[in-house]
C-alpha cells in the first residue's frame, strides 16, 4: 500500500471512529457508505487487526482501534494542518468556517460585527454562524468551533476561556414604582422574578458578605432575550448581562438594583475538537479573542455610573 493511500485510509478510519457511524462519516466525506465500509475493511486486512466492531445496532472501537485512534488522529491532524498552512501561505485562509454560538443578545450585537469584519479581511473564507440555545456536539455536527458560556462535558475537546461577562439585577422604572426597590438580597423573595425556571437560588456577594437569595416568579422562559423584553415591560426583576442591557440603562428603560452586590460573572469559552486546527479556524480565533475582550471591557465601563462620573470629572 502506497504512503498516500495509507494516509487517506487513516483519515477515513479517524472520521468513522470520531462519528461512531459509517453513515454520518460517509455524509461528511461525501462518499457512498459501501465504498467507505469497503476501504475500512481493506485497511484492516492490510494491517492485520480489526479496528471496528460492527453490529446492526451500533459501531464500536476494538481495543486495537482505541489504541490506534490516538496515533491516527495525530497523524491526520498534522497532515491536514500542514496542507492548510501551505494553502494559507499561498493564498491565505480559505474554505467554509462554521461557528456555533448561543442565542444570547450579546452574541447578535458583537459576533455579527466580528464575523463581518473577519470576512472582509479574508475573502476566501465563508463564515456561517449557527445560533443555538442548546449545547452542540462539534464532532457529530461538523462545527469548526463553538462559542459557549458553559464548559462542555466532552473530555476530548479543547476549551479556551476568552473573557467574562459581568451580570447584574435589573428592573424597569414602572416595576420599581409599583413594587418598590429592594435594598437587600433578602427582600428579593417578596418580588416577582423573571427566571429561566420557576424558581432559583441567586448568589450575591458584597465584600466578604455572601447571601443566597431564594427567588421565584410566575413568568419563566429559557430565552434571555425574552426575559429582557419582559423586564422592559415591567413584569419583574431580571438577572442579565451588562452587555445585553447597556443601551437600556443609558435610555432609562431599565435600572440596576442592588448595584453594590455582585452576581457571578458568565465566562465565555471558545471550543475546538483539537489543538491542531486549520488555518481558517486559527485565524478566526486570533481575530475573535481580542475583540470579544475589548467588547466586554467597554461594556463594563459604559455601564458603570461611578466610572463614568470619574471619567467626566
Amino acid at each position: 500500500m502506497s504512503h498516500p493511500q495509507v494516509l487517506r485510509d487513516l483519515a477515513l478510519f479517524v472520521e468513522v471512529a470520531k462519528r461512531k457511524s459509517f453513515s454520518r462519516a460517509a455524509d461528511a466525506l461525501d462518499m457512498p457508505i459501501s465504498s467507505l465500509s469497503r476501504r475500512i475493511t481493506q485497511f484492516e486486512a492490510t494491517i492485520g487487526v480489526r479496528l471496528l466492531d460492527r453490529t446492526t445496532r451500533k459501531l464500536a472501537l476494538t481495543a486495537y482501534g482505541e489504541a490506534y485512534l490516538v496515533q491516527a488522529t495525530r497523524v491526520v491532524e498534522d497532515a491536514q494542518r500542514s496542507f492548510e498552512d501551505l494553502v494559507a501561505q499561498a493564498k491565505g485562509p480559505s474554505g467554509q468556517l462554521t461557528v456555533a454560538a448561543p442565542t444570547d443578545f450579546w452574541v447578535t450585537r458583537h459576533l455579527s460585527a466580528i464575523a463581518s469584519d473577519f470576512a472582509q479581511q479574508h475573502e476566501q473564507v465563508h463564515v456561517h454562524l449557527d445560533l443555538r440555545s442548546a449545547a452542540v456536539d462539534l464532532i457529530q455536527e461538523s462545527y469548526d468551533l463553538a462559542i459557549c458560556t458553559e464548559v462542555p462535558r466532552e473530555a476530548s475537546v479543547i476549551v479556551r476561556k476568552v473573557g467574562s461577562i459581568e451580570n447584574g439585577l435589573f428592573a424597569a422604572p414602572d416595576y420599581l414604582r409599583a413594587h418598590g426597590r429592594p435594598d437587600h438580597p433578602g427582600s428579593l423573595s417578596r418580588h416577582e422574578i423573571l427566571l429561566s425556571a420557576p424558581s432559583a437560588a441567586w448568589l450575591l456577594s458584597r465584600g466578604k458578605e455572601i447571601h443566597t437569595a431564594q427567588v421565584s416568579g410566575r413568568l419563566s422562559c429559557n430565552s434571555l432575550s425574552l426575559i429582557r423584553h419582559l423586564a422592559l415591560a415591567g413584569r419583574g426583576i431580571a438577572a442579565l448581562s451588562l452587555n445585553d442591557v447597556e443601551r437600556d440603562l443609558e435610555a432609562g428603560r431599565l435600572e440596576r438594583i442592588l448595584a453594590d452586590w455582585a452576581t457571578p460573572a458568565t465566562d465565555v469559552f471558545v471550543v475546538t475538537t483539537s489543538r491542531l486546527v486549520p488555518a481558517k479556524v486559527r485565524c478566526f480565533i486570533d481575530f475573535l479573542v481580542p475583540r470579544l475582550g475589548t467588547a466586554f471591557g467597554e461594556s463594563r465601563r459604559a455601564s458603570d455610573p461611578v466610572m463614568r462620573r470619574a471619567e467626566a470629572g
